[in-house]
């Protein structure tokens, strides 16, 4: 085996580890919360909430610090053993302010754990012009087979306590294997303040930071919901694991012709494909649906998730400094997956509690709406812009 199929058999197993460990609690924390500690809407939304939150600071923190070390990969190394000791405290502390804290410091260090391996790996393939999505794609394998399996797992003698065993056990395996992907150092010398100036007064990086708020958002804080939504429709936890394993598998062939048609249509066009089918989605789960059609347009998330994630992280690094690659792409990810994500989660809760988990997806069908027309803008901005480039070379 070559050594360029080595790297990339690494970055595979990786994604595919960690994100199991992030598959088994994401979507189980919060039915954790409210069977095993009794908590209500308002509790579930604050906790689930706190991570997102505090995302929207670490992430660039940690893409900052990556950046002027130049060693990312030990970053990540510490970052997950740290992560899967946090995640063990669920186990020992009952009370609401202590899982409040562990919530917290589980978010400082889980924060930088994806969007610095998303910006490692997608170097990596750029510069090579290898295809992105046939590494990122293993993330979703990892979370959907772990969604099942420890659906399915939590409904025998074990109960829920084995998310927090499974995340604690994959994120240490995670630290081992990531210190064998290559240790490439940026050729440029870093300016912060200049590096972050250049993308941050960038009208395309920001118009494109509030589409991800926007469609993104909702589709990350429905892992949160999910759960609740399978439940409330009376499915059972293994329900919840099958469910998830549709959504989050289907995400895998998405991801792989990601590049192919951004080549036939452009970025935005197949950013645009995602905020639609995300409406669509959120419109059927509006209509208070039964089970089998939540089964059967679970594949939805794959075409709306499995499109937006690798097309947005190849949008903000072709548009911003390369040496500033895994900067640009924390602060991004700290708008969508941070903000966005805390945005829906948080305020999904309070409808959760006042209303119910259908006029939750009555209110992420209003965020996408927005992104949708945002993202029409910024198209008919690039455009605009195309045009009056050849009009200057033609005078020219």
């Amino acid at each position: 085996m070559n050594e360029q199929k080595k790297t990339i058999l690494t970055f595979q197993i990786f994604f595919l580890i960690v994100y199991f460990g992030f598959g088994g609690i994401t979507p189980l924390l919060s039915v954790y919360l409210s069977q095993e500690q009794g908590l209500n809407g308002y509790q579930i939304g604050t906790i689930m909430s706190i991570g997102p939150i505090i995302m929207i600071f670490f992430q660039p923190i940690w893409g900052i610090i990556c950046d002027l070390t130049n060693a990312p990969t030990r970053i990540i190394s510490f970052l997950t053993v740290i992560t899967g000791i946090i995640g063990l405290g669920y186990l020992f502390l009952d009370q609401y302010v202590w899982l409040i804290v562990i919530a917290l410091f589980l978010a400082i260090f889980q924060s930088g754990i994806n969007p610095i391996s998303d910006s490692i790996a997608l170097k990596y393939t750029a510069e090579r012009n290898l295809n992105y999505g046939n590494i990122r794609l293993f993330g979703s394998l990892g979370f959907g087979l772990a969604v099942f399996i420890m659906g399915r797992l939590s409904e025998t003698s074990l109960g829920l306590d084995v998310i927090f065993y499974s995340l604690f056990i994959t994120l240490v395996i995670s630290s081992f294997i990531i210190t064998k992907a290559p240790k490439e150092r940026a050729t440029t010398k870093l300016n912060i303040k200049e590096g972050i100036k250049q993308f941050l007064f960038l009208p395309k990086f920001l118009l494109f930071l509030l589409v991800a708020f926007l469609i993104l958002g909702p589709n990350l804080a429905n892992n949160t919901y999910f759960g609740l939504f399978v439940e409330g429709s009376g499915g059972t936890f293994t329900g919840i694991g099958i469910a998830f394993l549709i959504a989050v598998l289907s995400e895998i062939p998405f991801m792989q012709v990601a590049k192919a048609w951004v080549m036939r249509l452009g970025i935005l066009h197949v950013s645009l494909i995602a905020g639609v089918v995300s409406l669509i989605r959120w419109g059927i789960y509006v209509a208070q649906p039964d089970l089998w059609l939540i089964y059967s347009s679970a594949f939805l998330q794959g075409a709306a998730i499995g499109l937006f994630i690798p097309v947005g992280l190849q949008y903000v690094r072709e548009i911003t400094p390369p040496e500033m690659a895994a900067t640009a792409i924390t602060i991004y990810a700290s708008i969508s997956g941070g903000l966005g994500n805390w945005f829906s989660t948080f305020f999904g809760g309070i409808i959760y509690e006042e209303a119910s988990i259908f006029i939750v997806y009555f209110f992420f069908s209003i965020l996408t709406a927005l992104g949708i027309l945002l993202n029409l803008w910024l198209l008919h901005l690039d455009r605009k812009s195309r045009v009056n480039k050849s009009m200057k070379a033609i005078s020219a």
